[in-house]
């Protein structure tokens, strides 16, 4: 499929219920540890009693965490579009619900949640104007958001490491479009403001937080060569180019590693909003 074949709903399915979902259970460890910092930011959002929606919950490590703070008067419900991680959530934990559904449009039950939460997963949506609203429509009057979402690619080189460095290598290499449904759709501040404010929520914050982050180096090869783009390429690569690309890319990381860990900084957005 190609980048712009990602831009639709059905194509954010078949990405995230193929080969992207299943990598990511795959890194379930890896990335629940990875983001701990930045589930810490959201869960302290939680009041003990709410009922809390998360959106893109994928393995449903957050979702669990909000569960706990929430307490047992509160509720926490995971959606994700991706079939692998919602099976890879309920495997995981009893003390939260899942849905898998395109949170675009799926209809969830009307003034239901006192939050709406999310870490990284509301920039993938082909209509986020829809998507916001149709969110907000789920939130009770006077409900709150509070979402994390990543700023810009530069700001984030790690992030992008990968792709720069295998490019030469990898002509079939996504390329990432601003505003295009991914992982950097949301770095413009602006835009993040008017599609919140199209979809009738009021009281906008967007702020930049810049959060420390650490993985074992020993994992950092599993890490490029199953996700992001370079991931998704490798899949259907052969295994002297899949050598040729870790032998390049890996160098590209140095910059990132102290000894037997990697450090890099999550260049993020930590959006509020309120349902007036």
């Amino acid at each position: 499929m190609t980048v712009s074949g990602y831009a639709t709903a059905a194509g954010q399915k078949a990405l995230w219920g193929g080969q992207n979902g299943e990598a990511w259970v795959a890194a379930q460890d890896l990335l629940d540890d990875l983001f701990r910092p930045l589930e810490a930011m959201l869960v302290d959002s939680v009041d003990e009693g709410a009922r809390v929606l998360d959106i893109g919950c994928g393995t449903g490590s957050t979702t669990v965490a909000i569960a706990r703070k929430a307490g047992a008067n509160g509720r926490a419900v995971g959606v994700d579009i991706s079939e692998p991680m919602i099976a890879a959530a309920r495997r995981r934990a009893s003390s939260a619900e899942f849905i898998r559904a395109d949170a675009q449009d799926y209809r969830f039950e009307p003034e239901s949640f006192d939050l709406i939460a999310s870490r990284f997963g509301v920039m993938f949506f082909s209509d986020p104007v829809a998507a916001f609203t149709n969110l907000r429509r789920a939130a009770r009057p006077l409900g709150g958001m509070r979402l994390l979402a990543w700023r810009g690619m530069a700001d984030n080189p790690f992030m992008t490491a990968a792709e720069r460095a295998a490019a030469p290598l990898l002509p079939d290499l996504p390329v990432r479009k601003p505003d295009a449904p991914g992982q950097f759709a949301f770095a413009d501040r602006d835009r993040v403001r008017r599609i919140l404010e199209q979809g009738g929520w009021t009281d906008i914050d967007i702020h930049p937080v810049d959060v420390p982050c650490t993985m074992p180096a020993d994992q950092l090869e599993f890490y490029f060569t199953r996700l992001g783009p370079v991931g998704l390429t490798l899949g259907s690569a052969d295994d002297a180019l899949r050598a040729r690309v870790v032998e390049t890319v890996r160098p590209a990381f140095e910059p990132f590693i102290e000894g037997p860990v990697v450090r890099f900084t999550a260049a993020c957005w930590s959006i509020g909003a309120i349902n007036a």
